[in-house]
């Protein structure tokens, strides 16, 4: 399901942008004029017999170890551009919404995106961006808030 759609249907109030493409975090960021702090850069790993979809901000880079252990998992890899574009067949491979349960995914926020007001993020193309309150992520995804990353 289109990320812009499920927000609608749960009255969500969210704005959408369009912008250059953009291929990192740190490129929608800018292309957003908006602080890497608040923008959600998604990353899908492998751990514990399973993928799992993980929220950080563009500034920060996921910590594995961490990861594995936020999912009980004695490791926790990268997943590869073969593995995404089998879980998400609906958006361009690197640009993933954070929402996990649209894909049947556990979702993991890092905490430092879990204080964020407002936060900004692909919304399955390289071209277009949302932002949103994140009490309305958090109450529509209910992801596991834990310590998954580390500032660049």
């Amino acid at each position: 399901m289109n990320v812009q759609d499920y927000l609608k249907q749960n009255d969500v109030a969210f704005e959408t942008h369009e912008h250059p493409p953009a291929y990192t975090a740190q490129e929608v960021a800018a292309e957003e004029h908006v602080s890497g702090n608040v923008l959600a850069k998604t990353v899908v790993v492998k751990g514990g017999g399973g993928f799992a979809l993980c929220a950080l901000p563009a500034s920060y880079k996921l910590d594995l170890k961490k990861v594995g252990k936020a999912l009980g998992a004695k490791s926790a890899k990268l997943a590869d551009e073969k593995d995404m574009a089998g879980l998400f067949p609906d958006t361009e491979v690197g640009a993933e919404p954070p929402f996990g349960n649209l894909y049947d995914l556990p979702t993991l926020v890092d905490r430092h995106l879990a204080k964020d007001e407002d936060i900004v993020f692909q919304a399955g193309t390289h071209r277009h961006a949302v932002r949103m309150k994140y009490a309305d992520y958090a109450r529509l995804v209910e992801p596991q808030v834990a310590d998954l990353a580390v500032h660049l």
